[in-house]
């Protein structure tokens, strides 16, 4: 038996109930801007690295420190991940994944910097915030993951209950 509702707290869950039911709705919108958002930041800095290559190879072996990697190779996975990423995370194909490989190129770019302008710093952190509530969170209901994959998974048998 469920307890009754004080009366005058009626008026104020039926509002919270109202907002809440708005606010669900705007999650795949939001998550879509949140992709678009960061995805664009990236595979610009993809594209302005493919255009200069031999620019790109000398910031990376004279600017950039990746700890780990020849200059080449960080090089060539850090445009390659600025490119296919975003690609990926706007689409929401492979959401997560893509949320979090472009986490670790985020952190890679500013750990690899030996100065870093509090403004820049403060962008990375938006974008590893942003990037971490994809990861999370997933990527939304208007995604090819929402809309292909988990329907997919559902209808074999091999989705995870929620």
């Amino acid at each position: 038996m469920t307890p009754r509702l004080p009366a005058f707290l009626k008026a104020p869950l039926s509002l919270w109930r109202a907002l809440s039911t708005a606010l669900d709705h705007l999650q795949a919108p939001t998550a879509l801007l949140a992709r678009g958002y960061v995805a664009e930041a990236f595979f610009r800095s993809g594209l302005t690295k493919i255009r200069d290559w031999e620019t790109t190879l000398a910031l990376f072996g004279d600017e950039y420190k990746v700890p780990l990697l020849s200059p080449g190779v960080a090089a060539v996975l850090g445009t390659a991940g600025e490119l296919v990423l975003p690609v990926m995370l706007v689409l929401g194909l492979g959401g997560r994944f893509a949320a979090l490989g472009l986490s670790v190129v985020n952190v890679v770019a500013v750990i690899s910097l030996s100065e870093i302008a509090p403004a820049a710093l403060q962008q990375h952190i938006t974008w590893g915030v942003l990037l971490a509530g994809l990861a999370i969170y997933g990527v939304g209901r208007w995604s090819l993951d929402g809309a292909l994959l988990k329907p997919w998974l559902h209808r074999s048998g091999l989705s995870t209950p929620r």
